[in-house]
């Protein structure tokens, strides 16, 4: 099976290439001559995946699955959320991204926050939604450099690393984005018999 995953972000695409099996194949965005930027203007991180997914299919008529993340902190009322990737503005720096956070969490007792990843599969003309969640806390400094994103200040439960500090195969067993693909997966698997 061989589907588009609207994206341009490399990291995603080899994360989650990397926890499909080889019956399907992942087919990049530039690949079905799509270089244009993709409105990501929802309110939500949902909206913002189907958004994704809808334009790909509506303008290029492929089945494909489009993936939106965003980290939720709890006593910043689920900022940065769907704003995470220009959360310091449309440069889209990680590392001002990182800085904001860390300035507004400074006096904050509470650091809980949550990564969600929603991911929106469009299939022979029907929609689906499979979502991940991974809790954890905002950490006092950055921390790894492995990873992408806010990986360097995410340190999930039930561990002392970050994410930046954990391997790939780890973090994808306990990560919002691996835990929404292995639901895409099985999905995908379950129909494909």
């Amino acid at each position: 099976m061989k589907i588009v995953f609207a994206t341009n972000n490399k990291n995603k695409i080899k994360e989650i290439q990397s926890l499909l099996p080889q019956s399907i194949e992942i087919i990049s965005l530039q690949s079905i001559g799509c270089y244009e930027e993709i409105p990501e203007t929802a309110d939500t991180i949902e909206g913002n995946a189907i958004m994704k997914a809808n334009y790909v299919t509506e303008k290029y008529g492929y089945d494909c699955f489009a993936d939106d993340t965003g980290l939720e902190v709890e006593s910043l009322n689920g900022e940065p959320g769907v704003f995470s990737a220009r959360y310091a503005g449309e440069q889209k720096s990680t590392e001002d991204n990182m800085d904001k956070l860390l300035l507004n969490l400074e006096n904050s007792a509470n650091r809980n926050a949550q990564f969600k990843t929603v991911i929106t599969l469009n299939l022979k003309g029907k929609q689906y939604l499979f979502t991940g969640i991974a809790r954890g806390e905002i950490t006092l400094k950055k921390n790894g450099n492995q990873g992408f994103g806010y990986d360097p200040i995410f340190r999930p439960e039930g561990y002392q690393e970050t994410f930046a500090q954990l391997s790939l195969e780890t973090k994808n067993t306990i990560s919002h984005r691996g835990k929404a693909t292995r639901e895409l997966i099985d999905f995908l698997d379950q129909i494909s018999r």
